[in-house]
């Protein structure tokens, strides 16, 4: 069993001050985390890379410096369950279709889990059978009403999400 924190749109320093404690526990318990972008900072990368132990995937969103060297996209296998991760751009409207595309092109098999940020917006749905992840802000940014996280199980090539929020 491995579990995977899930975090995206930190937006620190811009919006936010600093990731809340919580979400730093839940990365520094977590086998394996997962950013999806908009860390807004060098510092805030740093800190993140720290508190998941080295242990993260991390993608540039859309507001991140470029002198943050990341991919655009990444994928990665944890127990029998490949991960797609990607910011997401443009409009709210059609971002759902758009991540998957992405994940597809990215991907290395059919049927990977998109994790995407960039809306600000808890989602975990299918799109044309693909699984869509998309934890909100682990800091609340706005237009987000509260601080909200994904943790994962993954056993034996099964994945079971839970939402946290603070």
């Amino acid at each position: 069993m491995s579990r995977v924190a899930i975090v995206s749109d930190t937006h620190v320093p811009s919006r936010e001050r600093a990731v809340p404690d919580w979400v730093g526990d839940e990365l520094e318990a977590a086998d394996h985390a997962i950013h999806a972008g908009d860390f807004d900072s060098q510092r805030s990368y740093e800190r993140i890379a720290a508190l998941a132990n080295g242990n993260l995937t991390a993608i540039r969103g859309n507001t991140d410096p470029p002198t943050l060297e990341l991919p655009h996209t990444d994928t990665f296998e944890v127990g029998g369950v490949t991960f797609a991760v990607t910011h997401g751009t443009g409009s709210p409207a059609g971002w759902q279709r758009r991540v998957v595309e992405t994940a597809r092109v990215e991907a290395t098999t059919a049927e990977p889990v998109v994790v995407a940020g960039h809306t600000h917006e808890v989602v975990d749905t299918a799109v044309d059978g693909v699984r869509v992840l998309n934890p909100g802000s682990a800091t609340g940014a706005a237009p987000a009403d509260r601080a909200t996280m994904y943790v994962a199980t993954v056993t034996d090539g099964e994945l079971e999400v839970e939402l946290r929020s603070g």
